[in-house]
């Protein structure tokens, strides 16, 4: 049995890798095909692969389909059933704020893009996707018992998830100007380029609404992951596991979102 248990975890966290594998190499065809083709439908069937692999995978959308023989609504089995399914309509009602975002930007910006720094985009949102990976991985462990493992490895989510918010918020949106601007040179991009802001017409609007709104979720996000990981700390999630798979659900669907925030304002279309 508890041979059977081991290989059940291993194949679950090879699974992980894989999927992570997939994920990785597909952003770094996205950003391939924005800096030599800019072909968009590309970009957008890649961006939609991408968020099918995340939410299947890491995200567990089929567990909405998995039957429950338990009939007493007392029981724990029922209530993380119903806890699950409210969860997910709660992603999706979420999702069409997202959604409203993205149809801002179609119809301000059109096929042109805010003048961003391309290779800084490939990096905060890889440090994003690292950051689920190591969120599946955690989950996993708790998932099979392992308290540690789940610990050590949300420990390091919240770590790339402050990175992210670090490169978003204080390096693209300028707020510590110098250290922006020293970060960006080094990044390529050349001396007396205008920082992008709020009031830079329908692109700083369109930006700043677009990660603001992100940014604000991952910060939630952090908090829930800390607020998870403490009490995972004391034992709480030892026999009842939905609140760490609800945490990494939510955050899973911080990083689906960033899927198609990245391409829409760091690849397609040319610079306005």
């Amino acid at each position: 049995m508890i041979q059977t248990h081991t290989q059940d975890k291993n194949v679950m966290l090879n699974q992980g890798v894989i999927i992570f594998v997939y994920l990785a190499v597909l952003t770094m065809l996205e950003y391939f095909v924005a800096v030599a083709f800019d072909a968009v439908p590309i970009l957008i069937v890649v961006a939609i692969i991408k968020a099918v692999l995340v939410a299947y995978y890491y995200m567990h959308i089929y567990k909405l389909n998995l039957e429950s023989h338990v009939e007493d609504e007392n029981s724990y089995e029922y209530k993380t059933g119903t806890n699950r399914l409210g969860l997910w309509l709660f992603l999706v009602s979420d999702s069409f704020v997202f959604g409203g975002l993205m149809v801002m930007r179609i119809n301000l910006l059109g096929l042109t893009r805010p003048p961003l720094n391309q290779l800084l985009g490939l990096i905060v949102t890889t440090v994003l996707l690292v950051s689920s990976f190591f969120m599946n991985r955690g989950e996993t462990m708790m998932h099979n018992g392992d308290r540690k493992g789940f610990l050590d490895n949300t420990m390091i989510t919240i770590g790339l998830g402050a990175a992210f918010l670090f490169g978003v918020v204080l390096i693209e949106w300028h707020s510590w100007p110098s250290f922006a601007e020293f970060i960006l040179r080094l990044l390529g991009e050349p001396a007396g380029v205008e920082a992008l802001k709020p009031s830079s017409g329908v692109a700083g609007a369109a930006f700043f609404m677009m990660t603001g709104m992100h940014a604000l979720h991952v910060l939630s996000g952090l908090v829930l992951l800390a607020i998870v990981w403490r009490n995972a700390r004391k034992g709480l999630y030892d026999e009842k596991q939905y609140p760490a798979e609800a945490a990494a659900v939510y955050w899973h669907f911080v990083d689906l979102v960033w899927i198609f925030f990245y391409p829409a304002l760091y690849l397609i279309g040319t610079l306005r």
